[in-house]
């Protein structure tokens, strides 16, 4: 099992929204790099919620990954915010994947005291200028999170 943390603004799609439907699938991701790591995803893998945008930003849940290497949709809808252009249905760019929650924290776990008990080398949110909004988090730094939120 791998640990994830995948970034969402709240006016957009935050944890409410996730607890209340149960499942989403997560789209709209237009990174080679995020995409990326979305696709070496596994069923079973774990990922922090993480509201962004926001203020103050930081780690709100926990959801499951329960399925991968969907084709996104909404790079085919002329209508979506997502579109892309250039994609083809016979060679789509963008894939998604299929999250369930598992868990609301009681309190955010902001970035600011993800700054103080992380390093950039252990949790890539830290970093000033990251931008990705699906980064990996290592074995060591998710046990320490989990104790953190739930603490």
């Amino acid at each position: 099992m791998a640990y994830w943390l995948m970034k969402s603004e709240p006016e957009v799609y935050g944890i409410q929204d996730l607890e209340r439907e149960g499942t989403t699938l997560w789209d709209g991701i237009r990174n080679y790099q995020a995409r990326n790591f979305m696709r070496s995803m596994k069923p079973g893998d774990l990922a922090f919620f993480y509201h962004s945008n926001t203020k103050p930003p930081g780690v709100v849940g926990l959801m499951e990954v329960i399925e991968t290497l969907l084709i996104d949709p909404s790079q085919f809808d002329p209508a979506s915010k997502y579109f892309d252009a250039a994609s083809k249905p016979e060679s789509p760019r963008w894939d998604c994947a299929r999250l369930r929650h598992r868990r609301t924290f009681p309190r955010m776990l902001s970035l600011e005291a993800l700054r103080q008990a992380f390093e950039p080398e252990e949790l890539g949110v830290v970093k000033r200028g990251n931008r990705l909004s699906i980064l990996p988090v290592p074995d060591a730094t998710a046990r320490t999170l989990l104790h953190l939120l739930e603490g």
